[in-house]
């Protein structure tokens, strides 16, 4: 079972954390899963950037980015070469360690 380590941001995970989630499972799913509460507005349907992440290492074991992804993407805030959707990112057997950005492009929650 990969482990996901996480490295620490101020809202999300503030003094980082290292999960473990199964193989074939998204990264989103397994942050959500271990009360990491990353956002997910589309609901994890590939529509929005609030659940991107930075894949610092392991990137090559996470399924293949498609073009709907790639699409997605160049709207996220902070991109980086190593950016994916933390829905659309599903992991293979090796470990893995994401950032979460420091910002989001939330609209629904930016008034607030």
């Amino acid at each position: 079972m990969p482990i996901i380590k996480i490295l620490p941001h101020a809202e999300y995970c503030p003094q980082g954390a290292s999960i473990n989630a199964p193989a074939g499972t998204s990264i989103c799913e397994a942050l959500l899963d271990n009360d990491i509460e990353i956002e997910h507005a589309c609901d994890q349907v590939c529509a929005c950037t609030t659940c991107h992440v930075i894949v610092r290492e392991g990137g090559r074991s996470l399924s293949e980015m498609d073009e709907g992804e790639e699409d997605m993407l160049d709207r996220a805030w902070g991109l980086e070469p190593d950016s994916r959707l933390s829905c659309q990112a599903i992991l293979g057997q090796s470990d893995v360690t994401v950032e979460i950005p420091k910002y989001s492009i939330n609209h629904a929650k930016e008034g607030k």
